[in-house]
């Protein structure tokens, strides 16, 4: 019987003698740029992007195989959780927002040049036909089936997944008892724990100053961020310049237009991304203060939100 026992005792040891460190992995999902920083005893890249890929296959509207692609194109296609938890938070926020968020606005965003196909001609009897097939009210879920009141509605959720994708990398690691981590993908934001230094991670809002290249960095503010999501949305890094006016790729569902305003960024402080990402948006298009009149009424919502003023300044409003 003893002789079983020394194999025993060394893996006992052996796992117990793992040295945890930080670990760096990152990649690419949704075209934009993803990184995760952790603390573990080995290297878990392949776990996440495994994961990513399912992922990637669910609600990556460019991608033919994914769901999303399959039901915007009237395949038959049963939907998987992932897909259903992004809908209904997406119908929640639209409903809350008063249609602010809108992941019907598939057509509009193509037609500005800013999603996964790109029309030739805009103008006010485009923006009007394509307006008669956008609005959250006009698809549902039946089960796993997704069902169009129009068969020419499509669905863009890239406003809301990519904070999700950050949520199910989180769970991820949470799942393999981890602790202290940041997650961010294009970025949206999520951290538990501390950081290398054994302090709160420090994440940097940017300031909005128009830049297509993504180069410019400089830093608006550098908050202390724990146990919690932050999602920024902006239209100062995805726009274009066409016969000297800008058009940025945030689009109002109510007017078919890119959303104008004095807001230049909206940056929220969520529990989970999915919802901080879906708000960020909405506040967006809906301008200050209706957005600090919304926010306000969300329990557990932190905002910080940069606008220009008549000079031409940056200002700021922010919850207490």
């Amino acid at each position: 019987m003893k002789k079983f026992l020394l194999p025993i005792v060394c893996l006992i040891l052996f796992s117990c003698g793992q040295q945890e460190k930080y670990y760096l992995t990152q990649g690419e999902i949704f075209k934009t740029s993803a990184q995760f920083k952790y603390k573990y005893h080995r290297d878990l890249k392949e776990e996440i992007f495994a994961r990513l890929d399912s992922f990637d296959l669910s609600l990556n509207p460019f991608n033919p195989q994914s769901i999303i692609y399959k039901v915007n194109h009237n395949e038959a296609v049963e939907v998987d959780d992932w897909f259903i938890t992004v809908f209904n938070k997406a119908q929640e926020v639209s409903r809350i927002s008063e249609g602010c968020f809108d992941i019907t606005c598939a057509p509009l965003i193509n037609l500005w040049g800013f999603g996964y196909e790109k029309m030739d001609k805009i103008d006010r009897e485009t923006i009007d036909s394509l307006m008669q097939f956008v609005g959250y009210q006009k698809v549902w879920l039946e089960g796993r089936q997704v069902v169009k009141a129009d068969p020419r509605v499509q669905l863009n959720a890239s406003a809301i997944a990519k904070g999700y994708a950050v949520d199910v990398v989180a769970e991820l690691l949470q799942s393999y008892g981890i602790v202290n981590y940041m997650v961010e993908i294009g970025g949206e934001i999520r951290t538990q724990g501390k950081n290398p230094a054994g302090r709160a991670w420090n994440v940097a809002i940017l300031k909005p100053v128009d830049d297509i290249t993504g180069r410019i960095r400089q830093q608006q503010e550098v908050i202390p961020l724990s146990d919690c999501a932050l999602a920024t949305s902006g239209n100062y890094r995805n726009y274009y310049i066409k016969d000297g006016k800008k058009y940025a790729h945030t689009i109002n569902p109510a007017t078919g237009y890119p959303a104008e305003g004095t807001m230049l960024s909206a940056s929220v402080l969520y529990p989970d991304c999915m919802t901080a990402d879906a708000f960020a948006t909405a506040f967006m298009v809906m301008g200050v203060e209706k957005a600090v009149a919304l926010a306000q009424t969300i329990p557990a919502m932190d905002y910080l939100f940069i606008y220009s003023d008549k000079q031409g300044n940056l200002v700021e409003k922010r919850s207490k």
